[in-house]
């Protein structure tokens, strides 16, 4: 696969570094001569390091974006992420693009209209993982995928809850909702329809945003 990142921060970084190492070809863009000197030096040859404004379509075309599976703007600015993930999707027909929100207050821009296939905001997904460590009994969003349209949800189940001791077979889920897996003793159980669900069982399930309080009222 190949994958162009701008923006060769922390985070730019450790991704290339990650996906490299795992076969894939990456271009690292950046436009700060320091961060492009640290990126040579810290992540290994395979990576096409690039000095350039990923803002810029000319820029875009020397990393060979035309022929990338995926585009991913890591900067630390949200205009810049934005302005990239439109170039890519719309000058470029880039398959996949994800994008990294900053600032929470500007998430609701990060929309396919902007060429945003994925938003990925690290302020929310440490809320969900703060949430799913000190939560029980109530239903943490861990993820949004399809652009908003879908939810992955988690939720650790109370020994008082009404489901605890049935099989799946007897729950009546909300429509456009699933259990697809559950968390038990350190194992990962594959959901059948007579498993049968038991107190400190972590459920992750899959739901529209509009059930998502219907799963908690059926689970709790």
């Amino acid at each position: 696969m190949r994958v162009v990142i701008t923006g060769a921060g922390n985070v730019g970084r450790h991704l290339a570094w990650a996906l490299v190492h795992r076969g894939h070809q990456v271009t690292l863009i950046d436009q700060d001569k320091g961060a492009v000197q640290r990126a040579r030096a810290e992540i290994p040859n395979d990576v096409t390091v690039i000095l350039g404004d990923g803002c810029e379509p000319y820029v875009l075309e020397e990393a060979k974006l035309a022929e990338a599976d995926v585009l991913v703007a890591a900067t630390g600015d949200d205009e810049d992420n934005l302005v990239t993930a439109l170039l890519a999707k719309q000058e470029f027909a880039v398959p996949r693009v994800l994008a990294r929100v900053n600032h929470p207050n500007n998430e609701w821009m990060f929309t396919e209209q902007w060429g945003v296939d994925v938003a990925v905001s690290p302020p929310h997904i440490l809320t969900s993982l703060v949430e799913e460590a000190v939560s029980v009994g109530d239903v943490v969003r861990l993820l949004t995928l399809e652009r908003g349209q879908v939810v992955l949800v988690e939720m650790t189940l109370m020994p008082q809850a009404k489901v605890v001791g049935r099989p799946l077979y007897e729950l009546r889920l909300p429509v456009d909702s699933s259990i697809v897996a559950i968390a038990r003793e350190g194992h990962v159980v594959i959901p059948q329809p007579e498993t049968v669900l038991a107190a400190g069982d972590e459920v992750i399930a899959i739901a529209t945003p509009e059930v998502e309080s219907d799963l908690r009222t059926t689970l709790a």
